[in-house]
């Protein structure tokens, strides 16, 4: 029982709920903006820091729980060969030909198109693979990854609002001594907060490059290592198509649809599907 709960990320989504609202009514209880504006009767800045907390948190718990594209049965009308793993396997077929090998995961025995890869914390393959995030506790894929990083901007957010509520909130005293004693609980608070927003703007601004070039975290860190990387030159990406169009496609196309970069990889075909 126990190994379930600590292997489904209870513990995980539970310690950033607490953190989240913990944090909030440290705010709300030190003499910040916030309370101010709550104890006059201005409710509009307190009720809108609140539901962006709360949409924060929902965002939280979607891209967590949300299935990242994970590959649970073989596509069909596709040659494959067998191999260990999945950087090893050649899946580029000679230049002169335009058929496509495609590789079979060595863990899950499953075909596994282009851009997969197989989580070793999931269990499962998944399609647009960028990383696994244990905070989140689960992977970052083709079907989570645009929620992930507008889950990062409304952190952001949140964070950055909360971080200039407590500075608000710090009172003057006659010694370090009095001050620490009053200010203690909102300096660590802010603390937190600041540390939090650095490590999310970091994150967000790296995704957002990243998206823009049509690459993923693992693409970008083991290209050395993939077959279908490898090979291009250290400027080259295959997948890219223009910042614009990258951004519009990541944020803009239909969710649900998957794209099947074999076809943009060997510029085959009209739009990819």
């Amino acid at each position: 029982m126990f190994k379930n709960v600590f292997g489904s990320g209870f513990l995980v989504r539970t310690a950033h709920v607490i953190l989240t609202w913990v944090i909030t009514l440290i705010l709300f209880l030190h003499d910040t903006d916030l309370r101010k504006h709550e104890e006059n009767g201005r409710l509009v800045q307190p009720v809108l820091f609140v539901l962006l907390v709360l949409v924060s948190v929902l965002l939280y718990f979607a891209v967590s729980l949300m299935d990242p594209g994970f590959i649970l049965n073989d596509d069909n009308g596709l040659q494959f060969t067998l191999g260990t793993t999945e950087e090893q396997q050649d899946m580029i077929p000679p230049p002169t030909s335009k058929s496509l090998r495609q590789r079979r995961c060595g863990h899950c025995l499953l075909q596994q198109p282009m851009r997969s890869k197989h989580c070793q914390t999931c269990q499962h393959c998944v399609r647009r693979y960028d990383h696994h995030c244990p905070w989140i506790e689960n992977c970052v894929g083709e079907r989570n990854h645009r929620w992930f990083v507008l889950y990062l901007a409304v952190q952001l957010l949140v964070l950055l609002w909360g971080l200039h509520m407590a500075w608000t909130g710090f009172s003057a005293a006659d010694s370090w001594q009095a001050w620490l004693r009053s200010n203690g609980v909102l300096l660590a608070a802010a603390a937190a907060v600041a540390l939090l927003s650095l490590t999310v703007l970091l994150l967000l601004g790296s995704h957002l490059y990243l998206v823009s070039l049509n690459t993923t975290t693992w693409e970008f860190m083991s290209r050395h290592r993939i077959s279908y990387l490898r090979h291009c030159g250290a400027d080259e990406n295959p997948f890219d198509r223009g910042a614009a169009l990258n951004l519009w496609g990541f944020f803009c196309a239909p969710g649900g649809s998957a794209v099947v970069w074999e076809q943009v990889y060997f510029r085959e075909g009209s739009d990819p599907v």
